[in-house]
């Protein structure tokens, strides 16, 4: 990219220079490469996170951001709060989105 801006400004008469744009053009396409690159890892992350937030159920297995694991005992009525069963007799209201990562289930199929 750089080599193709310097061959522009040498091929160019110093008296007439190029125009902004071709030379600003590289640098704008690999600009926009590099933020859709980037940027695609983190929503496609994001949208898989809000799906298994979306399905969570009782009795799923859940870490939080803070490192708790537990199961999902209820689930409020608006959906924003998450009672999670952490051992026998505690139990501790979380917000949904304090869930860091649902478990999966390990099928008896996969450790046979």
């Amino acid at each position: 990219m750089l080599v193709c801006s310097m061959v522009l400004l040498l091929a160019a008469d110093l008296a007439n220079p190029p125009d902004i744009w071709t030379v600003m053009i590289p640098y704008l396409v690999v600009i926009s490469l590099l933020y859709f690159f980037m940027s695609s890892p983190k929503r496609r992350e994001q949208s898989r996170r809000d799906l298994s937030l979306k399905n969570l159920k009782k009795n799923d297995r859940v870490v939080t951001i803070g490192g708790l694991f537990g199961s999902v005992v209820n689930i409020s009525t608006d959906g924003k709060e998450v009672t999670l069963k952490v051992d026998e007799n505690t139990r501790i209201k979380f917000r949904k989105t304090a869930i860091a990562e649902v478990l999966k289930e390990e099928s008896t199929t996969e450790s046979a």
